[in-house]
């Protein structure tokens, strides 16, 4: 819980920021609603992805500070290793950063072939320009978020991410809705804040390394440290965890592209109760970060019993919470959607969503920290198998089945969610056990 509560907070921090640009837009004008869901889904595939990418970094360098913690043999120089793989990550991630801006850049002319409404692609262009250009600074950030978490530290990024998440709630109330002077800019105004508050989470990550002597020495860049052996290995175990959110991501991706067929009404529902899943998604997805950690410092200290023990605390920690997130939302579920517009077919719609939401807390959670167990082993080629089997090939195929032939529209998908994520939830936990009874 040590570890786990800042990260918890950090996610949720970002959660809430997309929770608040979504409110603050949803009263500004429902079309702008939508066309903020809309932009979001295709950036969020692409960054999701690299951001998965990233998290390679977290259990290398775990299990190096475990093993400088005990007199493990995995290394006899830890300290140096984690120096190589620091400088080495941030070779990786500029190349990455070019490799996704220049993927986003390539979706601008074809935005309109996606089947929306053309009044939501006249107000989402300008917007999805803005996210797009707020990548590059936000890899930065996941990278050294990352970093730190793998020495164990999960405070800095938290502290960060708050104020960061403060001053875009503030920019958005200025551009957004044109305070202090500034026009009225909408959904443009949203992607002004992202953008500004991004650019300053990595430069004050940067800032807190430099003061920090401990980790000062990192950022000594040394051309004898530069290693394609090194970059390959975080690719090797980066990129199938990239392939994994990709993979779930894509359902969700999917999901707005699909729901938007139906009606832009339908989509501005479907964005609403997304944001409440996320609040308790982030919620799980930190207990998760706080697992791979702990995972990886047993491991590099030769602790399978440590191991076990980690895993199995994030189970019941995971629980508990989505119990409480489950309640809260079925509870709920016809005041929430009150908080983001005051349209009533987005309300009704909306509602039905929030209640299916409810009911697959359990998976979702469980999912989560599964995938996190078996990053903290560095077991992530599986699992990438795992999550599209069980997102795409079960959870679209059933989403779709359900939305149109069966009639049930926007809540069909998510029933289909509810298929994919147990699923998902059930193979990474029996592929966890049966590798720490090997072990």
């Amino acid at each position: 819980m040590k570890v786990a509560l800042p990260v918890m907070l950090t996610q949720l921090g970002a959660s809430l920021v997309g929770f608040f640009d979504s409110i603050m837009v949803g009263r500004y004008a429902t079309v702008d609603l939508a066309a903020v869901s809309f932009a979001n889904a295709i950036f969020f595939t692409v960054m999701v992805f690299a951001m998965g990418a990233l998290m390679g970094i977290t259990p290398l360098v775990g299990i190096q500070v475990g093993a400088s913690s005990s007199n493990s043999p995995i290394s006899s120089s830890p300290h140096l290793l984690i120096a190589s793989l620091f400088q080495n990550g941030m070779l990786f991630t500029t190349l990455l950063s070019l490799v996704m801006l220049i993927l986003l850049s390539a979706c601008i002319p074809f935005l309109d072939y996606f089947g929306q409404d053309p009044e939501v692609i006249k107000v989402a262009r300008p917007y999805y320009i803005l996210i797009v250009i707020s990548l590059v600074p936000f890899l930065f950030f996941s990278f050294f978020k990352q970093f730190l978490e793998g020495l164990g530290n999960t405070m800095v990024a938290m502290v960060i991410t708050l104020i960061m998440n403060g001053l875009n709630i503030l920019l958005n109330w200025v551009f957004i809705y044109g305070n202090w002077g500034f026009e009225a800019m909408g959904a443009t105004g949203a992607g002004i804040g992202s953008l500004v508050s991004r650019i300053g989470m990595p430069l004050c990550f940067w800032l807190v390394m430099v003061l920090k002597k401990e980790w000062k020495q990192y950022l000594r860049m040394a051309w004898s440290r530069f290693s394609w052996q090194r970059i390959k290995e975080l690719a090797k175990i980066g990129f199938p965890i990239g392939g994994q959110t990709l993979i779930e991501t894509f359902l969700f991706t999917a999901s707005f592209v699909i729901i938007g067929w139906i009606s832009k009404e339908a989509l501005a529902a479907h964005q609403v109760a997304n944001q409440i899943a996320d609040m308790t998604f982030m919620l799980a997805l930190g207990i998760g970060s706080a697992t791979t950690i702990r995972v990886s410092h047993q491991l590099g200290e030769g602790n399978i019993y440590g191991v076990r023990m980690a895993s199995n605390a994030s189970i019941h920690l995971v629980l508990l919470m989505n119990s409480i997130g489950a309640a809260l939302m079925i509870g709920l579920r016809n005041y929430i959607p009150m908080l983001f517009t005051e349209d009533e077919e987005v309300i009704a719609i909306a509602s039905q969503l929030i209640v299916i939401a409810g009911l697959f807390q359990y998976a979702d959670g469980l999912q989560a920290v599964g995938a996190a167990m078996l990053r903290g082993i560095t077991d992530v080629k599986v699992p990438m198998v795992i999550a599209f089997v069980a997102y795409i090939l079960v959870g679209l195929s059933v989403g779709l089945v359900c939305a149109f032939p069966m009639g049930m529209g926007a809540a069909g998908i998510w029933i289909g969610f509810i298929f994919g994520l147990s699923l998902a939830a059930i193979c990474f936990h029996i592929r966890f056990r049966r590798l720490i009874r090997k072990m």
